[in-house]
């Protein structure tokens, strides 16, 4: 999961530009797929100006910790794995074992238990089709409610498996993981109750998504402290609070539409049209007409003093930001590459092949190694304890390195080329990678500093390619697409894990080094054509530039006429 980085002033700069007679505006979708409803269908957004500033306030602080308990728990799974294998769950595969604090997995329990996680890994991306959709046409609180009824199903799979005449667990986590993108991507449009400060809260929300996979952690640690007493059946059933708490907020807090982008409420505040409507036909008196449509006027126009106290102090501050917006594009060296084209022509493009190719290894690589993380250490340092300690680290470093990351992240994008960005990209992956086939402790650990602070990294930096290479017209469907696709061929996944426990008796080095040579060539395939590009597209844009300037600075030969004859 990622979020779009989309700067709210730069929305306000481009509406601002556009023709003031326009009657129509562009809403902020978040369907990837495109409309398949009427515009009636959909809910009208509102202005954050209509709502107080402390429903505001509560409504961000709400979603920040409601994400923080759902978006992303499923993500927390290698702290939730040892409670599982502890508690028998797929242990009839397994009947010579016995089972202890400690105890091990056989193959046929292994893959079962990875096989619920991979597919909640690919639920969660392919879920961005269908929340897009409802997000669009019914709104954020139908979406947060259809979230947390996801949440409240897997969590009562969950408590009840043990006792269902069919597996519960894999639909169990597969509800919980689809509940997750229904709450969380309902909650982006919060980012304009105060634009001023947009960025803040995007980044409030992603730490609370990186954080939440820490809830299973602290539950396993409470489940250590009491003595294995507080079953997975008691902590699923206590579970049920959160969608209760959540489907609350929807109904008594939360907007039942989405709020406006400020492009949109600079659209409607200086649009004349909007002072006539179609009920007007049927007023006569031509003295009451104009009354009205002078008030609409007036109301109107004081929309955009609500707009000024919204977004803060404006002039000379959004004009440096308009510059510093400018900038960043023109440091990318991708920005607008193809801008402009179908998105049917983007995909047939290199530019969307690569980074698809390259999104598909990564993402089967970072969840490979959360579902056998410790699993694979036993192997390497052929020592169970050091396993678990090194899966203990990795627990707490998962959720710690999304929020340290945060910051790091703004400042690597907003800073340097997209170019640079790619291959720092494969340069990590590359010694996460080398580092993951070590049969070192301290060799462990770094491979679990790199990779929690890669992850994040990795997805934002895929959604700020799509945004800067594809633009946000067909944002929705080629980004949507990308995640689509990496999530569904997560499923082989299953097959990394057959390959390790059978054909190379458990020992992950093989399947690593082949991950590791494919994302290799992929990543240096992939920087190398968008190398070439941005310097062709950077010689293309001084060329324009040259050509632009001798135009300004040449007389044109009838103008040297006249003078010669005067």
């Amino acid at each position: 999961m990622s979020l779009h980085r989309v700067s709210s002033m730069s929305s306000y700069e481009h509406v601002r530009g556009s023709s003031p007679a326009r009657s129509e505006h562009r809403k902020m979708s978040f369907n990837p797929v495109g409309t398949w409803v009427p515009p009636a269908a959909k809910k009208e957004p509102v202005g954050a100006f209509e709502v107080s500033k402390t429903r505001r306030l509560l409504q961000v602080a709400a979603a920040v910790v409601y994400c923080l308990f759902a978006a992303g728990v499923v993500f927390g799974y290698a702290a939730l794995k040892p409670v599982l294998v502890r508690e028998g769950v797929y242990g009839e595969y397994c009947p010579e074992m016995s089972v202890d604090a400690e105890a091990t997995t056989c193959y046929e329990q292994e893959i079962r238990l990875n096989l619920m996680f991979t597919t909640a890994a690919v639920a969660t991306n392919v879920c961005a089709l269908p929340v897009g959709t409802v997000l669009d046409r019914y709104g954020p609180r139908v979406c947060g409610l259809v979230g947390s009824l996801c949440l409240a199903i897997g969590a009562i799979f969950f408590s009840f498996a043990s006792q269902l005449p069919f597996d519960g667990y894999i639909p169990g986590y597969l509800f919980l993981a689809l509940g997750g993108p229904f709450v969380f991507i309902s909650s982006f449009q919060l980012s304009n109750t105060f634009p001023q400060h947009s960025g803040l809260i995007l980044a409030l929300l992603t730490g609370a998504f990186d954080s939440s996979s820490a809830i299973f952690l602290f539950y396993r640690l409470i489940y250590l402290a009491s003595d294995f007493s507080f079953t997975p059946q008691k902590f699923f059933l206590l579970y049920l609070v959160v969608p209760v708490i959540i489907s609350i907020a929807q109904v008594f807090l939360m907007p039942k539409a989405s709020y406006k982008t400020v492009g949109e409420l600079v659209t409607q505040a200086e649009d004349p049209s909007h002072d006539i409507r179609p009920a007007d036909q049927h007023i006569s008196d031509e003295s009451r007409l104009a009354r009205l449509r002078e008030e609409r006027r007036q109301h109107r126009e004081s929309v955009v003093s609500e707009i000024t106290s919204l977004l803060g102090r404006k002039g000379e501050e959004g004009d440096k930001q308009t510059q510093a917006e400018e900038r960043k594009k023109q440091r990318s060296g991708v920005w607008g590459a193809l801008h402009g084209k179908s998105a049917f022509q983007q995909i047939k493009s290199p530019w969307f092949v690569l980074v698809t190719l390259f999104t598909v290894v990564q993402m089967v690589r970072i969840n490979y190694f959360v579902a056998t993380i410790r699993t694979q250490y036993e192997h390497l340092l052929s020592d169970h304890e050091k396993a678990v300690q090194v899966n203990n680290a990795f627990d707490v470093a998962l959720p710690l390195g999304g929020v340290v990351a945060i910051p790091m992240i703004g400042l690597v994008l907003d800073n340097t080329s997209t170019p640079f960005v790619l291959t720092l990209l494969v340069s990590v992956a590359t010694a996460i990678g080398v580092l993951g086939v070590l049969p070192y402790l301290w060799a462990a650990y770094a491979n679990i500093a790199l990779f929690v602070l890669y992850r994040p990294l990795y997805y934002t930096a895929v959604s700020d390619y799509a945004a800067k290479v594809f633009g946000f017209h067909t944002f929705g469907k080629v980004y949507g697409l990308i995640i689509c696709l990496a999530g569904v061929l997560n499923f082989f996944q299953s097959a990394l894990d057959a390959l390790t426990h059978k054909t190379f008796n458990g020992d992950p080095i093989p399947v690593n080094m082949m991950l590791l040579v494919v994302a290799l060539v992929v990543g240096v395939a992939l920087v190398g054509f968008v190398w070439y590009k941005s310097r062709k597209l950077g010689r293309d844009r001084l060329e324009e530039e040259a050509e632009g300037a001798t135009e300004r600075l040449m007389p044109e030969p009838n103008a040297r006429m006249v003078d010669g004859e005067r």
